[in-house]
């Protein structure tokens, strides 16, 4: 009986299907290997060699088949000496599965029949796959197809091919503002739908767009190259689980400081110490802080000068944010700016979910403000702030350099935008509003001494 070879590591199916649950709960590779007992490298290999998709059904098997579990039980129980029967009474299986199981999935390396839980394990599983060549790669004429809509030559009128700028494949996704592969560029879900307009009446010309991803990124199918996933209008290299991106969310944000829990007296504007905030972003990560208040729309501007050493030595990962706008730097602009002010006139911050505001915490401790998030992708949560960062870029233009103005610019664009006469203020200025409102403060407060 030859041996077909020397089972690999921690390849049997258990493990995997260990690893890819961890995957489905949001964990990384390296974390996914390590409860899983295997190395990162090996744990890394999977996730690579699987495209980010699990390559087998995570549903426990049946218990029709033996476990790993119970070949260990076998295993131990044969190296004690016991014989078939006896073997079979402890593992609580039929004595003939059990003569089987020593016959068939026995080490035949040397020439002796030796049973080992591991080998055991992993031939039962290589006689147990079932390849089932993929559609694409079956059928020629539909690859073809597929290939040519997905990264087919981009031509001029005259039918010239332009290739584009040279992207070398690296195997992972390219940078936002890096050069990407020019190519015909539909989406999975188009070819799909488009070989029913095109072939009508042939049934052989159908594929799901759910498999022309996974022909891309598991790369065992053996239909197309992972290089077209450049193609795709992501460029991702591998699939991303959808667990990990829920887990993406910012880990300083709560329930409790979401926009849903801020105050009614916000929404109508009718007391003012409520503001809006958010960062705009200038040239080589260059930020200026803004301020809005939402009663008054008066309007304060943060300085955010950057950190010595900007540009003077190499990025580092999760090192200190010297462009100027990190999460300290934030917390101290909106300080000085906010505790100028009367104590009725701090009295909530609406921001983005943006890195920035990480320390709220310490600022709400600080200078007693309440700060609270606005839900992802909803800047109109935030209209009030939005529209005062249109009005700035008439002063502070996308592309450039906004490091460059000093907290005397920023004052005197501020003093401009609050002189200048609203349409919601019934033409009065935010300066003038705000000034009515302290006056207001101020005669309540004479009115009520004794």
């Amino acid at each position: 009986m030859r041996s077909p070879g020397r089972p690999g590591v921690n390849e049997h199916r258990e493990v995997r299907r260990q690893f890819w649950r961890r995957i489905a709960e949001g964990l990384s590779s390296e974390e996914a290997a390590a409860a899983c007992g295997v190395s990162q490298p090996v744990g890394g290999r999977w996730f690579r060699q699987g495209g980010g998709m699990a390559p087998l059904s995570l549903v426990p098997p049946s218990g029709r088949y033996l476990s790993f579990a119970e070949r260990e039980e076998v295993a131990l129980l044969k190296a004690q000496g016991k014989g078939v029967r006896e073997i079979a009474r402890a593992v609580g299986r039929d004595a003939s599965t059990i003569s089987r199981e020593l016959r068939r999935n026995a080490v035949t390396r040397g020439g002796s029949l030796d049973y080992r839980a591991v080998a055991a394990q992993w031939h039962a599983e290589r006689r147990g796959r079932r390849p089932k060549t993929a559609k694409l790669a079956a059928n020629q004429l539909l690859r073809d197809y597929v290939q040519k809509r997905l990264a087919g030559t981009i031509t001029d009128v005259d039918g010239r091919p332009i290739p584009g700028p040279n992207v070398p494949w690296k195997g992972r996704r390219h940078g936002r503002r890096a050069d990407r592969r020019w190519g015909t560029a539909w989406s999975p879900e188009q070819i799909s739908r488009r070989l029913r307009v095109d072939f009508p009446d042939d049934e052989s010309m159908r594929i799901s767009h759910e498999a022309i991803y996974q022909s891309l990124y598991v790369q065992s199918r053996g239909a197309l190259r992972r290089e077209l996933t450049a193609c795709l209008r992501t460029g991702r290299a591998l699939r991303v689980p959808q667990a990990r991106t829920r887990r993406r969310g910012k880990h300083f944000l709560s329930p409790e400081v979401m926009i849903s829990q801020r105050p009614a007296e916000v929404t109508d504007r009718a007391v003012p110490g409520h503001w809006e905030g958010d960062l705009i972003i200038g040239l080589e990560r260059s930020a200026i802080g803004t301020l809005v208040e939402r009663s008054t729309r008066f309007t304060m501007l943060l300085h955010l000068p950057r950190m010595d050493g900007y540009g003077q030595q190499p990025v580092v990962k999760n090192g200190p944010p010297l462009a100027g706008h990190g999460a300290e730097a934030v917390r101290d602009a909106i300080a000085d700016q906010i505790t100028n002010l009367p104590e009725q006139l701090r009295r909530s911050l609406t921001w983005d979910q943006g890195a920035e505001m990480a320390q709220h915490v310490q600022l709400r401790l600080d200078i007693g403000l309440e700060v609270y998030f606005c839900d992802p992708h909803s800047p109109w949560q935030r209209g009030t702030n939005e529209n005062t960062n249109g009005l700035l870029r008439q002063y502070f233009p996308k592309g450039t350099d906004l490091s460059r103005h000093s907290i005397t610019d920023l004052e005197a664009i501020a003093a401009v935008l609050n002189s200048r006469p609203r349409k919601s203020l019934e033409w009065r200025t935010p300066a003038e509003a705000l000034d009515e409102h302290l006056r207001s403060i101020q005669q309540a407060g004479v009115a009520t001494t004794p």
